[in-house]
């Protein structure tokens, strides 16, 4: 590269390119972090990278020494960047700010991927994000100022914008005005460089050839070509985005975006877990029902304590989560600070817990979590296994919660209607797997529904019903009715076929919650603590405050809080065998009971029969495969559609000269196919030049002998012959040929795709001289 490329406005023209690409590709990091730290990153990180490249550049440091400068600034300034909590003085790294930044380059990646956005300045996250800018400013510029094919350079930024993209949530911000930006950005300072580079090839031309220094240097030339440079721009854009258009129109994506964290196996997995609700009656156990399960400050009066939330249901448990549908309810994510739960309607709740007999992953929570602090002896490791899903309202801690334990909650407990309102509440639009409806569940709800035509209205009819028809018995103590324990479907099928409907909060809980999804209401079970408070005192959380309640989802509040567990009241004595017998002649209890086990066996027979990928792998193998080979070629297709375009003008071009009317016509076209091949492969031609003066810039004996040639074809008085013609396209074919001699395969690949010739400015002047000379 020559000192004059390197000139102050060549290093300062294509740095405020490289900062505003740069600056709009970053914007695509913001909603990872959501934070100031970011913007000061980009900026500082901006320059300190541009600054190497340039004195890089300057001082023609080798790749070697560029790659040691460039790793030893990035530790020295990578953790008051990118770690700012373990900075010195908030300039200055420290030996655990080190630790962890190293350690953040090769784990940070999935870390950041397997959290909840937006994460600001937890740990060590922002690494990626620092290496990302960092890298793109120090490679990118040191490209665009150094190498042969400094238009590369424009890669740089949009490949931070695709990564930072791919990082980011499934939902983007501002997709298509950051993407529209930035190509116009990268255009830009792609033409600008081409007329840079058109600008020093005729200056060094010019200077090379005595007295003829203004020829083709004139501002009106370099106005000209800049318009032709854009207009060609605009063309091959045009080109791409119609092909795009069709290739989207013939083949549309099947699924919503899918980024790199939509594509993460998460760490945690409830499915992997026993559902707690079915655990329910152990805390009610004589060894355990006095034990203190959680102390807990800072509860009101009706504040409950959640431990799962489950809204799925096979017939069997009710879990959190399913492998066959997607479930809101099963997917955890780290959380780096806290949750923004503005939107939540509530008060604000701090809730301080130490944790007693408690030993589970499941955290105890109370209303929607906005911030957790842990603060006992294993604070550092709950924090960094700690996940949370805010659709639920649910937290786990994988290494698991023991005694001593202890951390505080900030939290919106979300406001609830009125009993009285309860008539008033219509379904909303919550998506929920569908649960198996135990027999004997739509007789009953009908019965406790009739009459009633409201939504709302027969939800209040379904929990008056469970309330005055059923009784309480956890059937521990011999003093107790008999009452299985479990919340299968037969369990829920024998606690409304019963004479009596005898269960607890197990039994009652999933019932409603399945009753509330056939009147319409998205639903789900919630198991967790209801303990007696008393305001302004430390709440002793027993094992007999074990709860089970409903949550459905309604248009008015969003998820409300239903209790259909009956009060506890005696049963009536000895009452229910009289009515048993009395009422054996009913509907049969057996029959159906059978019938029931039939249809599930069926529907489980049917569900089989539907997939038939899974008889025939291999077919679902080989549609995978060409799935993804057509989104390979239509990606393929638009990426090579321009250059596709470009040769087609091509060899249009030739095909009209090659097949001119008149030989004559055919040499002048096979002339200006090699004029058209020597400006394509980048040697710059002055206007208005002779053939002899073209073939001199070209060099070779061939170009002058073919120069001669086309000259005495013209300006002979005599008609030209077609093998004259034919000699003179063999000859061209030749010297294209050997336009490639000592090329490389990418510089041969580009000349065929230039399109330097297509708006290459044709010297008419000679032309006409041409026309005069024949007349004569």
């Amino acid at each position: 590269m020559s000192q004059q490329r390197l000139s102050a406005a060549f290093i300062v023209g294509n740095t405020l390119a490289m900062w505003a690409a740069i600056a709009v590709a970053s914007v695509a990091l913001w909603p990872i972090y959501e934070d100031s730290a970011l913007i000061v990153l980009v900026v500082v990180a901006t320059l300190i990278g541009s600054a190497i490249a340039i004195v890089g550049a300057v001082y023609r440091w080798s790749f070697a020494i560029l790659l040691v400068v460039t790793v030893a600034t990035f530790f020295i300034v990578g953790v008051p960047l990118a770690v700012p909590a373990e900075s010195v003085g908030g300039f200055l790294p420290s030996l655990e700010g080190l630790r962890q930044l190293a350690v953040a380059v090769p784990l940070g990646w999935k870390q950041l991927l397997t959290i909840t956005l937006p994460v600001g300045t937890y740990q060590a996250l922002l690494v990626p994000a620092l290496i990302l800018v960092f890298v793109t400013s120090v490679v990118s510029l040191s490209v665009a100022l150094r190498a042969r094919w400094g238009d590369v350079a424009a890669a740089g930024p949009l490949v931070l914008f695709f990564l930072a993209t791919a990082l980011g949530p499934a939902e983007e911000a501002w997709p298509v005005p950051v993407t529209l930006t930035l190509v116009v950005v990268s255009l830009i300072w792609l033409m600008a460089r081409r007329l840079h580079a058109r600008r020093e090839a005729i200056r060094q031309l010019s200077s090379a050839e005595d007295g003829d220094s203004a020829v083709g240097n004139s501002p009106a030339s370099h106005r000209l070509v800049g318009v032709r440079t854009v207009v060609s721009a605009v063309l091959i854009f045009a080109v791409a985005g119609a092909a795009g258009v069709i290739a989207v129109t013939a083949l549309p994506p099947s699924n919503d975006k899918i980024v790199l964290r939509s594509t993460v196996e998460q760490p945690f997995d409830p499915r992997d877990y026993v559902s707690p609700l079915a655990g329910f009656r152990q805390y009610l156990s004589e060894s355990a029902t006095n034990d203190v399960v959680l102390s807990v400050t800072g509860l009101e009066v009706g504040d409950r304590i959640r431990i799962a939330t489950l809204d799925t249901y096979d017939g069997i448990v009710y879990s959190v989560g399913t492998e066959a549908e997607s479930s809101a309810s099963g997917s955890f994510t780290r959380v780096p600070f806290r949750f923004d739960q503005t939107g939540v309607d509530g008060r604000e709740a701090n809730i301080s817990i130490d944790v007693g007999s408690w030993d589970s992953v499941w955290l105890p929570t109370v209303g929607q979590l906005s911030e957790v602090e842990f603060t006992g002896p294993r604070s550092t490791q709950l924090r960094e296994t700690f996940y949370y899903n805010d659709t639920t309202g649910t937290a786990a801690v994988i290494d698991g919660v023991a005694t001593g334990d202890s951390y505080v909650l900030t939290s919106i407990v979300p406001v609830q209607p009125s009993p009285t309102a309860i008539a008033e509440l219509t379904p909303g639009a919550e998506i929920l797997p569908t649960p198996v409806v135990p027999e004997e569940l739509e007789r009953v709800l009908t019965r406790f529904t009739s009459g009633s035509t409201q939504p709302g209205e027969r939800l209040q009819r379904m929990l008056d019903g469970l309330s005055t028809e059923g009784y309480i018995s956890h059937g521990i103590s011999d003093t107790e009715p008999a009452s299985r324990s479990g919340h299968s479907a037969d369990r829920i099928t024998q606690l409304l076929s019963d004479q009596l409907m005898i269960g607890d909060g197990e039994q009652y809980a999933v019932a409603a919650a399945i009753m509330a999804r056939q009147l319409g209401f998205p639903s789900r079970v919630v198991f967790g603590f209801a303990p007696e408070v008393t305001d302004g005192e430390q709440t002793l959380v027993r094992g007999n405050s074990v709860a089970a309640w409903v949550e459905v989802n309604t248009e008015q509040f969003g998820w409300v809080q239903l209790d259909a567990t009956p009060q506890v009241r005696p049963m009536p004595e000895e009452e229910p065998e009289q009515p048993t017998v009395v009422s054996r002649p009913q509907p049969v209890i057996p029959p159906p009971l059978e019938e029931t086990n039939n249809q599930v066996n069926v529907t489980q027979l049917e569900n089989t029969g539907e997939d038939p990928d899974q008889r025939e792998p291999w077919i679902a193998f080989l549609l995978g495969i060409a799935t993804v080979l057509a989104w390979v070629l239509a990606i393929a297709g638009i990426m090579l559609s321009p250059f596709v375009a470009i040769i087609a003008v091509k060899l249009r071009r030739r095909r009209q000269r090659r097949r001119a009317s008149t030989a004559l016509d055919q040499i002048r076209g096979g002339w200006l196919e090699y004029q058209d091949s020597i400006v394509d492969h980048g040697v710059p031609i002055p206007e208005n030049s002779t053939r002899r003066e073209i073939a001199a810039v070209a060099g070779g004996a061939r170009s002058t002998v073919l120069a001669a040639v086309a000259d005495r074809a013209v300006f002979a008085p005599h008609e030209v012959s077609q093998s004259d013609a034919d000699k003179v396209w063999r000859a061209v074919d030749e010297l294209r040929d050997g336009l490639d001699v000592g090329l490389s395969r990418w510089q041969r690949l580009s000349a065929r795709v230039s399109t330097r010739s297509i708006g290459h400015r044709r010297p008419k002047e000679t032309t006409k001289r041409e026309e005069k000379s024949r007349d004569v």
